[in-house]
């Protein structure tokens, strides 16, 4: 799916993969789930571009749903894998899961969220063997270079990727537009977080971004500015405390 000029989607919205082009080359962040590596050559081709054109797998953060097929990629294209370095141990699956529970949940969503991930692959999934790190702040030298806000909560080593030329903020789960786990949509803090006071408090960093495309890991994209956005996840936060 086009979301503009030199972007594009894998996935129907319960969980994303983007592909950001820049002078010829790709750069994707975030691997979805294993079978999305069934449509990533036709992804490509629709930018013009093919497997061969993808310079490095840039990850928000540890999360299975996240990683995908980042490990085919590494193994079978040698493409790069990358993440904050608080997340390398997660995504190599050297340390559990931080995330405490699922949280507030409906049946139906639930259930929909678990059997996508079924058979897209999420039952065989290879964590990455071997990650290259980057630290708050950075600018990374990959197509797009995108600059690093570390957003600690969801998981100690989220990161948002702020893609300046193509106008784009991906924000991973530092918050979502669509709650996998009661199919809620707007921006809230995003289901599976380890900390959510500590996810919340992070979104302060985002301070002084702007960007017209604000992609989360889960949900459609957000096109109503980002402060806006951050104003609906702690608006939600509230209720939930009050709740």
């Amino acid at each position: 799916m086009e979301i503009a000029r030199g972007m594009r989607r894998i996935g129907i919205g319960m969980i994303n993969s983007y592909l950001i082009e820049e002078a010829g080359a790709v750069t994707i962040v975030d691997a979805g789930l294993p079978a999305f590596w069934n449509d990533l050559p036709t992804e490509l081709a629709a930018m013009g571009r093919s497997l061969a054109d993808i310079r490095c797998i840039v990850l928000t953060h540890g999360h299975s749903d996240h990683i995908g097929f980042a490990e085919r990629a590494r193994r079978e294209r040698s493409i790069p894998v990358r993440v904050h370095e608080s997340d390398a141990a997660l995504a190599r699956g050297e340390v559990p899961n931080p995330s405490k529970g699922l949280g507030p949940a409906r049946a139906m969503p639930l259930l929909r969220f678990l059997l996508y991930s079924a058979t897209h692959g999420a039952l065989r999934q290879d964590r990455v063997k071997e990650v290259s790190t980057f630290g708050e702040g950075a600018t990374l030298d990959v197509p797009g270079a995108p600059r690093v806000t570390l957003v600690p909560g969801h998981t100690p080593g989220s990161a948002v990727l702020h893609f300046a030329g193509h106008n784009a903020l991906l924000v991973g789960d530092a918050f979502c537009t669509y709650a996998v786990t009661t199919g809620a949509t707007g921006p809230q803090v995003a289901p599976f977080t380890a900390d959510k006071d500590q996810a919340v408090a992070s979104l302060d960093r985002l301070d002084g971004l702007e960007a017209a495309y604000v992609l989360p890991g889960h949900g459609e994209p957000w096109t109503g500015g980002l402060q806006e956005a951050v104003r609906r996840v702690r608006s939600s936060r509230t209720v939930i405390h009050a709740s």
